[in-house]
């Protein structure tokens, strides 16, 4: 430890400032030793990384398969290689084409995301557990969260009821009341 002091003066007064600061110098310490002072981390594969806590533990992580990608900068001011690369990706070079691209989570496509990341959105898709079959799909929804939403086929007893409710003559709804009493207003009869 040095402790150091200097004298300065103001530009209006003169009048002279005293500073003193000290500076401490110590042993940069590395955390991940062995007992032979050899570094030993987590290694992930051919990389060799460095927690902030010892005990720490990765999340298991299970990779989607598609990605759903959303160009959220303008084609123009940027370079022919990286108008290029949005092209074969699937976006369109129009002003108003915000339209989202679904890709293949491989390699190759990943490296190309790699290279226009700033002027993308990434969102990995949440697949069902279950991915229906064409005798049970009615419909599908992509939310913009990532999330893949099947919607069932309805039950052909629900599909009876609600045709049964829809074609009731009892049934009171608003255009048949209008109607009925219009016609009785009209014939001068009293309501």
């Amino acid at each position: 430890m040095a402790m150091y002091t200097c004298n300065m003066t103001t530009k209006l007064t003169r009048a002279p400032i005293f500073l003193n600061f000290v500076r401490h110098y110590t042993k940069r310490r590395v955390k991940w030793k062995d007992a032979q002072g050899n570094l030993e981390g987590m290694k992930f594969g051919a990389i060799k990384y460095f927690p902030r806590h010892p005990d720490y533990v990765d999340p298991p992580i299970k990779p989607s398969k598609v990605l759903l990608v959303t160009r959220v900068k303008p084609f123009a001011g940027n370079p022919w290689w990286e108008k290029e690369m949005l092209e074969q990706l699937g976006f369109i070079n129009k002003k108003h084409a915000n339209a989202p691209v679904i890709v293949k989570n491989t390699p190759e496509i990943c490296a190309m995301l790699w290279k226009v990341k700033h002027l993308i959105k990434i969102v990995p898709i949440k697949l069902p557990d279950k991915l229906p079959t064409m005798d049970d799909l009615n419909g599908t929804y992509l939310h913009e969260n990532g999330t893949f939403y099947v919607i069932p086929k309805v039950d052909s007893a629900r599909e009876e009821a609600v045709e049964k409710f829809v074609n009731d003559p009892k049934k009171l709804n608003r255009d048949l009341i209008q109607d009925k009493l219009r016609f009785k207003w009209l014939q001068g009869r009293p309501m």
